[in-house]
């Protein structure tokens, strides 16, 4: 094998699917006939470990320290032949290769078990309803952080599945711990990454080796990656983007950081790398180089051709899987969490609606980057077309779009597109709680295979969504909810606690909000952070216009995004964070919503402010009428209809009776024999068939020439008002 470019993400992101970046970029090289191999090492390296031979010299290795551990990890080497014994087993049941394992684990005989079991509390309580598989994958991967754990304290303290050496990495200003850490003798895991990448790069022979760094958890690995590559294959250059450069390493000015990398690039990484595959060709000076970094006499230097524009997203081609081993990831169920689960259980393929975000305005959000400011949506047609790409070649028709915020108008597209080509396919996706996100539009998403949305509520505050520009409130997120939940999609909140000027009367406020949310049924999940100020953000770009200060304004060498900050004016914010977590894990599980708010903190807390039935009443609101120019559709079948004649007080008359069969009910509705005939008559111009959906003002046209009257109180009227259940959609 021989391939110019070999596409690397370093160790550790997910275990239960391939991270999308190189994906992406190899999809884009196969539009331009560039031959090119990716590998995801942070699934092989753990694969590597956690098997049978794996763990053998593990314990070898721990044991030949002759040193004295933690009760804990005495406690694993003593049963060390049990876990050798059955790590093969439960990776195997973690692939979904061995489903009916799941019964042995659940029976807490199989399994060693050390200190992360002791912290699973009550899985009745937290697993009653998710079923024996859900339950054997959280066992299992309580015996996998066991494994874990013992790495940790034994051979590399920087260990974490999807963290590896994260704290080097997070916000380092300085290079000098990271470089101090690259010049130490390889830890255990580097030994297995390296032996991996040795192997890889003879195999591949490539010109270019990139390296995708999203998070800081990705960091260390790409240096050590980095490191290996430039001192034994000197031939090979080394490149680095991703997530990680593009918020973090903006002014980059260290040069030791290319003692790993020949060129770090940032933003969409497409044109930066066709350029510098030209470079290395001879084909292109590196003066023309796009959005990239390099060391030149000795000095880091930014280098931007801004006469070569970025690809339109329609040009960059289908995100390509293959070289991945994607019947070996792990499915995990780390946190009892249905949207965590979501994430981290079950093969998902990644997508982009669109790139940037079509709102752009969170005051806490890098809206000055690239990846936020540059919007460009693509076509539903297009989606789909990537969609089937992506089925044929992996086998798997599940679907998670990674955008900022899935555009309302392109969800309605895309469902429509994937419904008229009779798709079937499982996805959910980022959203912004806005009213667009009507009762029959999420009906119309559910029905085309959506089964989760995730979305900012942030602080549920009010005046603090109006000071993020969040453009929602929390009314307005309690009705979008409700809409979403009705129609059988769960519902992710993200929720925010130490925003700049919130006060404790606010945090209370807000936890209060958050409680009905759960009790009214409308919030199935959600995840308390605390907020971080940013480089790029408009906060962190003007602090003093939400009255708080950054420590410092000086800028260093390597890594610059997460600021320290001070908030004069508001609550000493971190104090929450504890009993926010712990109030919400319990309204997850529908329980202690009558526990008086302040019982879940050790200090003094004001009362809440927010009336017990706000959200009740925010949801019980009626829903404005369907304008003039929505749009119908109509997804069901063809009634079964039949003239009846009834009769009251002497006086008999006709109706014609309409029967819609669904999937698991049937409605029937009565009608005057002339409407109801001109209902039947319309629907299938209504139908999926017609590219073009009628409005209801052409209806009311359409209905009018047939000679009919009153079409406000036919359309508005309870009968044909209730056709949504069976299918007639206003969008």
């Amino acid at each position: 094998m021989n391939a110019p470019v070999f596409l690397i993400t370093p160790p550790f992101t997910q275990l239960n699917t391939p991270y999308p970046a190189t994906a992406y970029l190899k999809g884009f090289l196969n539009t331009k006939g560039i031959p090119s191999v990716q590998a995801d090492l942070g699934i092989e390296v753990t694969l590597a470990l956690f098997c049978k031979r794996g763990l053998q010299q593990l314990f070898a290795h721990i044991e030949s320290l002759g040193q004295t551990f933690s009760a804990n990890a005495e406690r694993i080497l003593a049963l060390k032949e049990d876990y050798i014994d059955t790590v093969d087993d439960v990776v195997l049941f973690l692939q979904g290769k061995r489903p009916t394992l799941a019964h042995l684990i659940c029976k807490r005989e199989f399994l060693p078990e050390a200190e992360r079991f002791t912290q699973l509390g009550d899985l009745k309580w937290a697993f009653g309803s998710m079923g024996t598989q859900d339950l054997a994958k959280h066992l299992a991967t309580m015996y996998l952080e066991d494994l874990s754990d013992l790495v940790k304290e034994t051979v590399d303290e920087h260990f974490g599945f999807s963290r590896y050496a994260e704290s080097l990495g997070r916000s380092a200003s300085s290079f000098d711990e990271l470089y101090a850490a690259l010049q130490k003798e390889y830890t255990y895991i580097d030994k297995l990454l390296i032996d991996l990448l040795q192997q890889k790069v003879a195999e591949v022979q490539p010109r270019l080796v990139a390296l995708s760094v999203p998070f800081p958890g990705n960091l260390y690995t790409s240096l050590r990656c980095g490191q290996w590559i430039k001192k034994n294959c000197p031939g090979v250059r080394v490149a680095m983007g991703g997530g990680f450069a593009n918020t973090e390493l903006r002014s980059l000015s260290d040069p030791r950081v290319f003692e790993f990398y020949d060129f770090i690039t940032l933003d969409d990484g497409e044109a930066p790398l066709e350029l510098l595959l030209e470079h290395l060709e001879g084909k292109r000076p590196q003066s023309e180089l796009k959005r990239t970094f390099t060391l030149v006499d000795g000095a880091v230097t930014y280098i931007n051709n801004t006469a070569c524009s970025d690809y339109r997203q329609g040009q960059v081609g289908t995100p390509d899987y293959s070289d991945f081993y994607l019947d070996r990831y792990i499915s995990a169920i780390e946190v009892v969490n249905p949207m965590h689960s979501l994430w981290s259980d079950g093969r998902w393929n990644k997508l982009t609606m669109a790139h940037g975000c079509y709102w752009g305005k969170c005051t806490f959000c890098d809206i000055s980057l690239d990846y936020i400011k540059n919007y460009e949506p693509l076509t539903a047609s297009l989606l789909v077309d990537r969609m089937e790409e992506q089925i044929a070649q992996t086998g798997q028709n599940g679907f998670h779009f990674v955008d900022e915020a899935a555009p309302p108008a392109l969800m309605r597209s895309l469902a429509l597109e994937i419904l008229r080509r009779r798709l079937v396919v499982s996805w959910w996706a980022n959203v912004r709680f806005e009213k667009s996100f009507t009762r029959d539009l999420c009906l119309l998403l559910r029905a085309s295979g959506c089964i989760a949305v995730s979305g900012g509520l942030e602080v549920a505050s009010d005046r603090l969504l109006q000071l993020i520009q969040k453009g929602i409130t929390v009314a307005q997120v309690a009705r979008v909810s409700k809409h979403f939940t009705e129609a059988g999609i769960m519902v992710h909140a993200y929720l925010m606690y130490g925003f700049p000027t919130q006060t404790a009367q606010e945090t209370i406020d807000s936890l209060e909000m958050v409680r009905q949310l759960f009790e009214t049924g409308v919030l199935q999940s959600a995840f308390w952070h605390l907020f971080t100020m940013t480089a790029h953000s408009p906060i962190g770009l003007q602090p003093e216009k939400f009255k708080v200060r950054k420590v410092t304004e000086a800028v260093g060498a390597f890594a610059n995004n997460d600021l320290e900050h001070v908030d004069p004016t508001g609550a000493d914010h971190e104090q929450f964070g504890y009993g926010l977590k712990k109030a919400l894990l319990n309204y997850m599980h529908a329980a202690c919503f009558d526990f008086p708010l302040h019982k879940w903190f050790d200090f003094k807390v004001p009362k809440t402010t927010i009336a017990p039935d706000f959200i009740k009443k925010a949801i019980e609101e009626p829903e404005p009428a369907s304008g003039p120019n929505s749009k119908v559709v109509w997804l069901g079948r063809p009634p079964k209809t039949e003239l009846v004649r009834k009769s009251k007080k002497g006086a008999s008359w006709e109706v014609l009776s309409l029967a819609f069969s669904t999937k698991n009910a049937t409605l029937s509705i009565s009608l005057e024999p002339e409407k109801g005939t001109w209902l039947v008559g319309m629907l299938p111009r209504l139908g999926l068939a017609n590219p073009t959906p009628l409005t209801v003002q052409a209806l009311k046209a359409d209905y009018e020439q047939a000679g009919l009257e009153d079409f406000e109180l036919f359309w508005d009227n309870k009968p044909v008002n209730t056709l949504h259940k069976a299918g007639l959609l206003r969008l």
